[in-house]
């Protein structure tokens, strides 16, 4: 009995908390489901440039950008696009620090305020190919030093000759 009520409170409980999490959105910022603010890409590397656009303006809408929590300062999100979005860019400083930030539109009409995060990273998040020769030892023969190279190969040929000459004694019952 008592193992049952544990279950079932702990179902109600989960149940009830997911529902909260659930219409927790539909309470959250200043946003009426016009979309709110959007920044692409949502994370950039200090010296990187982010665009924002909303469709909250309106038609032919236009805003004032405010990125100064990044230390971006302003910038203008001009009407563009068939759908009525108003969008505009900036540049992340370089040095700005890892951290989330808000980023603010004004449209010009209504005085409608709209919200978007932006995720400041030390990596970048596109694919970063390798270039140059691979430094993973001596190389080779045509390696870029000679000299280590030439080195390698007296350790080798010092290695194999006394190898055979162990080989060469035991075989022969010279005693080791």
């Amino acid at each position: 009995m008592r193992r049952t009520a544990r279950l079932l409170s702990g179902t109600a409980l989960a149940a009830a908390t997911a529902g909260l999490l659930a219409a927790a959105p539909a309470y959250a910022g200043e946003d009426d489901g016009s979309g709110g603010l959007q920044i692409y890409p949502s994370a950039v590397v200090p010296g990187g440039r982010a665009a924002a656009d909303t469709a909250a303006c309106g038609e032919d809408g236009t805003a004032a950008g405010d990125a100064s929590a990044v230390g971006a300062g302003s910038f203008t999100l001009t009407a563009s696009g068939p759908e009525g979005r108003a969008a505009g860019e900036f540049r992340v400083p370089p040095g700005a620090q890892p951290g989330t930030y808000e980023i603010v539109a004004r449209c010009a009409e209504g005085d409608r305020r709209v919200t978007g995060d932006l995720v400041v990273t030390l990596t970048s998040a596109e694919r970063v190919y390798p270039r140059g020769s691979v430094k993973t030892g001596v190389g080779g023969a045509l390696g870029p030093d000679p000299v280590q190279t030439a080195a390698g190969v007296a350790a080798l040929a010092v290695a194999a000759a006394g190898g055979t000459w162990l080989l060469h004694r035991r075989a022969r019952g010279d005693g080791m």
